[in-house]
């Protein structure tokens, strides 16, 4: 099978939407089919060197917006090369004028909205949320209405995205999502890791590994950590991510102020064997975020049997809560502090039973091979369909 996606940037910055299209292209590729993307990234971006998947940079684009007058022409000109084709995230110009090409060309698509329907940006800008309500109707409405199947990482995803905007009509389906087994060999990255940060060296690490961001918490988890962190003399809080909106030193600021600033690490954006050193050093994973439509991270967590503390408002906490994988709380400051509290409380045997169990629910639920496997039914169940019928072409309630 041949796919496309289509994603605004393939920037590793941008998180979640495009670790996850190059974990399942490596995988599917693995598998003997054909992964390509189309981005609106300037050709000439470094990062675009180091994607494992083949890349048609379209850029560079205009605005934050991102529109890209290339983008209808190509689609036009190359979808039907393609057996599918996915579109990866809304809210900027890839997701609007790859409707405008399918809708023309009559091909089935496919939309990941990765947790960007979430009703957190509602309240927590509402202001943006009012500006999204002038183009919703004529662009990402249309998007996702017309889609094949519009597709969520879980059932509490699914369950947010419909209190969004009262104007919501998709198919929704369900898929498995995941990533790649971790290596393992744990104690040659753990070394590393340790080697490149000796003064993390015998403590006891809390791990947030994550973009520095408002919606992910880290107010909250600076705050908690100074409240706890008297309870224990070793505890050591390692805030890795990159800073995307220049937050770091107000965290920082705030850190000194509560007395902590030497018990926590900024170590910047982790990749690689430095990330997967860090998880294997730390103890247990936190998160106590605002908003997460699935959390790569936590799954590469839970995939070195790690504990994940995390917050009510990760769309798979109740995966991870019933399979006592780790500990899940209101995402407040008490909330935040009960986590750590909690944590603490345990044995050694407890967070043993905690780590393992963490490891068999990554093996069942989050692999690459099932977001893989994963994403291939959901494209075969829909194309058997379109096989039968034509396309639908709605029209605007």
């Amino acid at each position: 099978m041949k796919l496309l996606h289509i994603l605004s940037s393939v920037d590793p910055n941008g998180g979640g939407p495009t670790e996850g299209v190059r974990q399942r292209g490596i995988r599917l590729t693995e598998l003997g089919h054909t992964v390509e993307v189309v981005s609106l990234d300037d050709a000439a971006r470094p990062f675009l060197r180091e994607f494992p998947l083949k890349v048609h940079a379209l850029g560079p684009s205009k605005g934050s917006y991102r529109y890209n007058g290339k983008l209808v022409p190509w689609l036009t000109a190359h979808a039907r090369e393609y057996d599918a084709v996915v579109i990866n995230g809304m809210w900027q110009y890839h997701s609007f004028g790859a409707w405008r090409a399918l809708q023309k060309l009559q091909m089935p698509y496919f939309v990941f909205t990765h947790g960007m329907l979430d009703p957190w940006f509602k309240r927590t800008y509402p202001f943006k949320h009012a500006k999204k309500w002038l183009y919703w109707p004529w662009a990402d409405y249309r998007v996702l209405r017309d889609a094949r199947a519009v597709l969520f990482t879980s059932e509490e995803e699914l369950i947010q995205a419909r209190k969004s905007f009262w104007l919501y009509r998709a198919k929704e389906q369900v898929i498995a999502y995941g990533t790649r087994t971790p290596p393992g060999d744990a104690s040659a990255l753990r070394e590393m890791f340790l080697a490149a940060h000796p003064l993390l060296r015998g403590r006891r690490i809390l791990l947030f590994l994550s973009r520095i961001h408002e919606k992910k918490g880290c107010d909250l988890l600076v705050r908690a950590f100074a409240k706890v962190a008297s309870r224990e003399p070793s505890l050591h809080l390692v805030v890795a991510g990159p800073d995307q909106t220049g937050w770091v030193a107000s965290l920082q600021a705030l850190a000194q102020e509560h007395g902590v600033a030497d018990r926590i690490s900024w170590p910047g954006m982790l990749r690689n064997e430095m990330k997967w050193g860090a998880f294997y050093s730390a103890e247990a994973f936190v998160l106590p975020s605002h908003q997460e439509n699935f959390g790569i991270a936590v799954a590469e967590a839970l995939g070195c049997g790690l504990p994940a503390l995390i917050s009510d408002k990760v769309n798979i906490w109740r995966e991870v809560e019933s399979n006592r994988a780790g500990l899940v709380a209101p995402d407040t400051l008490q909330g935040t502090e009960t986590l750590l509290d909690q944590w603490l409380s345990l044995t050694s045997a407890e967070r043993g039973a905690m780590g393992g169990a963490a490891r068999e629910l990554f093996m069942r639920r989050f692999t690459v091979d099932a977001m893989a496997n994963g994403l291939l039914d959901v494209v075969r169940k829909y194309s058997a369909r379109a096989v039968s019928a034509p396309y639908p072409r709605s029209t605007i309630v």
